[in-house]
This record gives structure tokens, C-alpha cells and sequence, in this order.
């Protein structure tokens, strides 16, 4: 079911800022008015009001911008981000005609399960699923996928999975698909130390901790991740609103306990999880992204090059861009999908 949610504003503290940038009055029952900002001075843009569906096992919410009738693109976030990621990216494209959805993943903002009894599962699989099982609800047949930390990992296995349903693929950090049992073997001291929050999170107390602090952790992951991203509190508190999910907690223990073997994922997913456990190509034209000062864990743009079997290319981000690269260098990640667009896929 397909609902408009005035009430639900991502950021209502600044309804002010927000005008009507077109108004888009078709038949479908997945058009409805679309919203754009006026920026403020301090801080990013926001949203308008959200909108839900039923999408698969979850009620999404998301935020859908520009024409009705444009080439779609489904921009996904990361962890501890949320879509505000993508506030000047998808301004950016609804002038350029493009029809842009930013949902909230699993366990963030005001998305939500169907159902108390499903399990709060956040493996690879599912969360591309979630995007297919989206993209379904809106009638969506192709589109151009981009995402960044969890997004980049869910849009390369749509991409891997479902080449079908998608047009290109931005993906910030290049190929994300995990593997368990390579996960399982350990790393040298250094690079463990990268992923110390994945340790913490393997134990009861860093379930707890995190529950208890996960703003305070937020911005340390914001700071660690961008070091040279000076964002204001009013850019973080927007976003870190998004962890206050009742399925939060549960979600991002779930999602980093599976990468190493500590917790299972559901044997319904077995049989896509086999698949990405192979390193599969992906056969889908590509363009990935990298900051100059991504201070998050990530791999060599030259480890994976050769992942990407169709039209691909590689771009560096100057400028002390960090992990969070939609929202620090916007115009670079407007260019890769209009780039894209213009590929024959």
C-alpha cells in the first residue's frame, strides 16, 4: 500500500527552507506532488515529506524527488548515515529531470517491518532485496543504482543478482559483495584495528554500549570516516535522528555479526548468499567513486577493477573527501549517474 505521509516531515524543524519545485499529477498511484529545498546556510538541504509502501517484509519510507516520468534513480545510504546523504545529490538530479527515491534501509529513520515476528535480519542478501522488493512496489522496472558503506554493498549485489533491473551503478569504494568464509580468516593487526567496532559489536557489551550511545558512536564513526568533513551539528543531529529506529540496534548487530560467522542469516537467502559467496562480475555499466581522505575501512580501486565486466570507470574525489561522499562532494556523484544515464546499458 501506497501512502503519502504529510505529517511525517524528515526535518520539520526546517519546513521553512522547503518549496514546491513541480508538481507532477499522474494517474499511477506512485506519483504524487514532488518536494526540493532551498539550502540553508549552515547545513545541507533537506527533504520534504516522506511517503510509505509496502515493499517485501518492511514498510518503507522514503523521499521521492523530480519527474514522474524521469530516468529512475535509487539512491541508498550508509551506516551511521541516513538519506540525508543524498539531499544536494538528488536536488541536483530532479533538475536534470531525473526521478530520484532515497529510501531509509532496514532499522533506520521510519521504515519499518510488517510483522513483530520477522526476523530483524540484515545480511547482504536481504538488503538488496529490500531494493528489488522496492523497486517492485513502485513499478520500477530499471534503474540506476548508487550507494555508499551499506548502499554501495546492497546496490553492487542488485546489480550481481538482478542485472535485469539495473541501469548502471554508482558505487562508492567500488566492489563491496562480502564473503563469510574469507570474513572468517584474520587480517594483520593493522587492519584489524580499522574494524574495531565490528569486534565490539560480536559482544553483548558492545550491544548495549551501542544502544546506549549510538549518537555519541555516530559521530565518531562521522569523524573517523571524513576527517577532513567539518559538519555542523545541525547536519549530524538531522541524520542521527534516523538511529532512533526501535529495529536499529537490532539490525546493525545483526549485519556485522554476519559478515564474521558470529550470527546466522535466514536459509531463505541461502541460495543468493551462495551466489555472492562466489565474488560474482558485475555485468552492468559502472562507475566507482573514491575520496581522497576516506578514512573508513576500503579497498584499492586496483583490487577491483576487473569486477566490473561492462563499460566501467574509476574516479578519485580530491578536495580531503571522506567516506561519506554524496553529501561532501555532491557534484561528483551528480556526474557519475548523469554519466551513466547516457550509457547504453
Amino acid at each position: 500500500m501506497l501512502t503519502h505521509d504529510p505529517d511525517q516531515a524528515v526535518d520539520p524543524i526546517r519546513r521553512r527552507m522547503l518549496r514546491v519545485a513541480s508538481a507532477v499529477m499522474a494517474t499511477a498511484p506512485m506519483s504524487a506532488i514532488t518536494m526540493s529545498t532551498v539550502a540553508s546556510r549552515d547545513s545541507s538541504p533537506s527533504f520534504g515529506p516522506l511517503r510509505r509502501i509496502d515493499a517485501g517484509d518492511l514498510n518503507v519510507a522514503y523521499v521521492e524527488v523530480g519527474s514522474a516520468d524521469g530516468h529512475p534513480v535509487i539512491l541508498l545510504h550508509g551506516w551511521p548515515y541516513d538519506i540525508h546523504s543524498y539531499a544536494d545529490v538528488a536536488s541536483a538530479l530532479a533538475a536534470k529531470g531525473f526521478r530520484v527515491i532515497v529510501p531509509y534501509l532496514r532499522g533506520f529513520g521510519a521504515t519499518s517491518f510488517k510483522s513483530a515476528s520477522m526476523v530483524r535480519n540484515a545480511q547482504q542478501a536481504v538488503l538488496a532485496a529490500d531494493v528489488v522488493a522496492l523497486m517492485n512496489a513502485l513499478r520500477i522496472e530499471k534503474a540506476v543504482l548508487g550507494g555508499f558503506d551499506w548502499g554501495a554493498r546492497a546496490a553492487n549485489c542488485v546489480a550481481a543478482l538482478w542485472p535485469d533491473r539495473c541501469r548502471g551503478l554508482v558505487s562508492v569504494s567500488g566492489y563491496l559483495i562480502g564473503n563469510r568464509e574469507s570474513g572468517r580468516r584474520p587480517l594483520s593487526p593493522k587492519a584489524e584495528l580499522n574494524w574495531w567496532y565490528q569486534f565490539y559489536f560480536a559482544t553483548e557489551r558492545g550491544r548495549a554500549g551501542y544502544a546506549a550511545h549510538r549518537r555519541e558512536f555516530a559521530r565518531l564513526i562521522w569523524q573517523l570516516g571524513s576527517p577532513a568533513w567539518r559538519f555542523d551539528d545541525a547536519t549530524f543531529d538531522r541524520s542521527a535522528a534516523a538511529l532512533d529506529n526501535a529495529d536499529h540496534v537490532d539490525i546493525v548487530i545483526h549485519n556485522y555479526r554476519w559478515r564474521i560467522g558470529a550470527a546466522s542469516g535466514e536459509s531463505r537467502y541461502d541460495e543468493l548468499e551462495s551466489r555472492l559467496a562466489a565474488s560474482p562480475a558485475i555485468d552492468v555499466p559502472t562507475i566507482t567513486l573514491e575520496g581522497d581522505a576516506n578514512g573508513a575501512p576500503h579497498p584499492d580501486s586496483t583490487t577491483y577493477a576487473k569486477k566490473f565486466t561492462a563499460w566501467y570507470a574509476h574516479r578519485l574525489i580530491k578536495g580531503g573527501t571522506g567516506h561519506n561522499l554524496p553529501q561532501e562532494a555532491p557534484q561528483g556523484f551528480v556526474d557519475a549517474v548523469v554519466d551513466l544515464a547516457g550509457v547504453r546499458a
